[in-house]
């Protein structure tokens, strides 16, 4: 169970479900009360804007990131992370991919993921 899983991944893997958990519960709760997100983003002040950029700004940085790294390791569906972070939580998907990522990297560093030198 835990081929290719280093400590750093578990790090990763829990600040995903902290993500998620951390998100969803909120989220919850505004479903639950029949709140408008879209006017509670606009309408909250400075402050709830500011971090609204702040964020946003980071999750777009995160998905080029995401897109481009996992092009680059060769990580199929790298792409649905983004999608993902639509439906769940970018503090979800983000460490989620950073998790996949850490193992896809020390798959690669494993003499038996390696092929034979013929």
């Amino acid at each position: 169970m835990t081929k290719h899983w280093t400590p750093l991944a578990f790090v990763y893997l829990a600040l995903s479900i902290a993500g998620l958990a951390g998100t969803w519960s909120y989220n919850v709760i505004a479903i639950i009360q029949l709140r408008d997100f879209v006017g509670d983003w606009v309408n909250s002040g400075p402050a709830v804007s500011s971090l609204t950029v702040d964020l946003l700004i980071a999750a777009v940085a995160g998905s080029i990131l995401i897109i481009v790294e996992a092009r680059r390791l060769g990580m199929k569906w790298g792409w649905l992370y983004v999608v993902f972070s639509g439906v769940t939580a970018f503090a979800f998907t983000f460490p989620l991919f950073l998790a996949m990522r850490e193992r896809t990297l020390t798959a690669a560093r494993t003499p038996a993921a390696r092929p034979p030198l013929t």
